[in-house]
């Protein structure tokens, strides 16, 4: 047992009192080249083993999991047991890393986790075994518990973005003056009134910054309180990734040990995706009244990303603003009474369509208003849109104005067999969640139209909103029961057939998209709906209708035709780009007005 280390006697936890620097690391990963960096870089500052303390998550993606955890287990390094550890330990079926269902982070975490529990002897199981689940640190003064994910879970993410009220709630569980965490593999530090959560990051992949570092943290007790420094560690990066390349895991990794970009971040935050390829610069921080910890050092600001079109597939109408209901939240502002987007006419329609014939790529003609079945035109442009070709798409809440069209569209649906679609607003699977946001009386009107769409043998699907304390599972779920009991054919499994889109109305700042983020985002096969689709709309007061960049952004502008527009690129500089198409829970591709 190291010097200063002492077992509490109900061994529970770990107790290591210092008054000089120690050094604080996690997330060695299997990489043994990061490992032995991590080691010869300790000896360069200074800090022996007994004044080390890893995180835990010694092996996981990389390719050497038993010799790296051979360098740690005989260096005498006091290790907190991660849940990598405790799944190996217990040779469970997965890694038990807590990642969202469908994330690549899933889907990747299952071929290394085979492959390293083949590699692990039974002596190096009891070790992680007998590993702490937390271990208490005192230093300067102050009592830190050093856990993997946080003090109630320990696997259980908290990122720099983690609202306040969590970390509150976790420092209430941990009883101390702060808490050194592991797991998110992300570095960060920040002060929660008067006290610490502190994240040294990993060394065993770099921090999605666009870099091969990995990161570990020193923390040294000064008169005036703590001094933490988050220091980079270069190491072989390129030895590790061929090691992992030979060993047969999965290539996405090998590159994230090259590249400094992980092929799992859709795990994260959309704001620590909005950090992706934003290098990280190393920054001392004083943890001591009265003076505040500074900010991560990241790079300034940069402008935001610029979007091409690519190939315009989607040609968007907005009939108008007005609507025969006024939604809670609605991001429109759409009411019965607000006609700040004018009714467009059939005119003018006709136009864009004329202008739009012959253009390869184009597929799809969409309405979306207000409720486009207020504009007394939009049956005829309808029409004529199914006549030049095009498939038709229409997002309605299916009450009385679709009713209304009723023996029309029918007419069209059987002239136009397979062409016809529409999306309706469904907002909840309860009566009460629904009407929460359409108002009393409005879900079984739109119940009833939604079905009569499918009895007619129409194309339908249902856009919801995904509130922020919902489970997208549960939400699906739901829905599934009701259109079962109605005998709807909507599949709510299908993301396609059931759009969940995320709340607009949300109070907390959207984070900025830079070019180097969405460049990394795009690699990563993320698409937004201004690489293929434009909107006409008609403002009131303007004397013609003009060309927006998409139906989330009316008020944008890109010219009078579809020549300026699709000459003209769109800024990812709007709240709703971040919180909607680039973060957003649902695809933007798919976005309704």
């Amino acid at each position: 047992m190291p010097d200063g280390v002492a077992l509490a006697p109900a061994a529970a936890a770990w107790r290591i009192v210092a008054d000089a620097p120690v050094l604080i690391f996690g997330g060695c990963y299997s990489n043994l080249q990061a490992t032995r960096a991590l080691l010869a870089a300790a000896e360069v500052l200074r800090v022996p083993p007994e004044r080390m303390i890893c995180t835990g998550d010694v092996i996981a993606y990389g390719a050497d999991p038993a010799a790296t955890l051979a360098l740690i287990r005989e260096a005498g390094i006091t290790t907190v047991m991660g849940n990598c550890e405790e799944a190996l330990a217990a040779e469970a079926g997965d890694c038990g890393c807590g990642f969202a269902p469908g994330s690549a982070c899933e889907r990747l975490s299952a071929s290394w986790f085979i492959y390293a529990s083949r590699r692990v002897s039974a002596a190096d199981r009891r070790w992680m075994a007998a590993l702490p689940r937390r271990v208490e640190l005192v230093l300067g003064g102050r009592r830190l518990a050093v856990v993997h994910g946080a003090p109630s879970q320990i696997n259980r993410f908290v990122f720099e973005s983690t609202p306040t009220s969590v970390l509150t709630e976790e420092l209430a569980v941990a009883d101390a003056d702060g808490v050194i965490g592991g797991h998110c593999g992300l570095p960060f530090t920040r002060r929660v009134g008067a006290r610490l959560w502190h994240n040294s990051g990993a060394i065993g992949l770099p921090a999605n910054d666009g870099t091969p570092r990995g990161w570990f943290s020193l923390l040294t007790p000064r008169t005036e309180g703590i001094e933490i420094r988050h220091l980079p560690l270069d190491y072989g990066h390129s030895v590790a990734a061929r090691a992992m390349r030979a060993a047969g895991l999965p290539a996405g990794y090998a590159e994230a040990v090259e590249r400094g970009i992980w092929p799992s971040f859709d795990v994260l935050p959309p704001a620590e995706q909005a950090a992706t390829a934003a290098p990280l610069a190393p920054m001392p921080r004083l943890w001591g009244p009265p003076a505040p910890l500074p900010r991560p050092a990241r790079p300034a600001a940069a402008a935001p990303a610029r979007v091409a079109l690519r190939t315009l597939e989607t040609l968007w109408f907005n009939t108008g603003s007005l609507c025969n209901i006024a939604c809670v939240g609605c991001f429109m502002d759409s009411s019965p009474r607000n006609d700040h987007l004018a009714y467009l006419s059939r005119v003018e329609f006709d136009r864009f369509l004329a202008e739009a014939e012959g253009m390869a790529g184009l597929r799809t003609i969409g309405f979306t208003g207000g409720e486009p079945f207020l504009n007394r035109e939009v049956s005829g442009m309808i029409e004529a849109a199914l006549a030049a070709g095009y498939s038709v798409l229409v997002l309605t809440n299916a009450m009385r104005p679709m009713r209304h069209a009723a023996a029309t569209l029918a007419a069209l649906g059987a002239r136009f067999p397979g062409r016809l679609a529409f999306r309706v607003s469904l907002d909840h699977f309860t009566r009460a969640g629904h009407e929460a946001v359409r108002g009393a009386g409005s879900f079984a009107p739109a119940l009833a139209g939604l079905g009569w769409l499918a009895s007619h043998g129409f194309d339908v699907s249902v856009a919801a909103r995904l509130a922020t304390e919902e489970d997208a599972a549960a939400l699906r779920a739901g829905f599934a029961a009701l259109f079962a009991d109605h005998a709807l054919p909507i599949d709510a499994a299908d993301p396609a057939a059931l759009v969940l889109f995320p709340e607009l109305a949300d109070p907390t700042p959207a984070p900025a998209i830079g070019a180097a983020c969405w460049q990394a985002l795009r690699g990563a096969g993320r698409a937004v709906m201004c690489e293929t689709s434009r909107m006409v709309v008609r403002r009131r007061g303007e004397a013609a209708a003009r060309v927006a960049a998409c139906t989330l952004l009316p008020a944008s502008d890109l010219g009078a035709t579809l020549a300026e527009a699709r000459a003209r690129d769109v800024a990812l500089s709007h709240p709703h780009c971040a919180r909607f198409c680039v973060f957003g829970a649902a695809s933007c591709a798919a976005a309704t007005g």
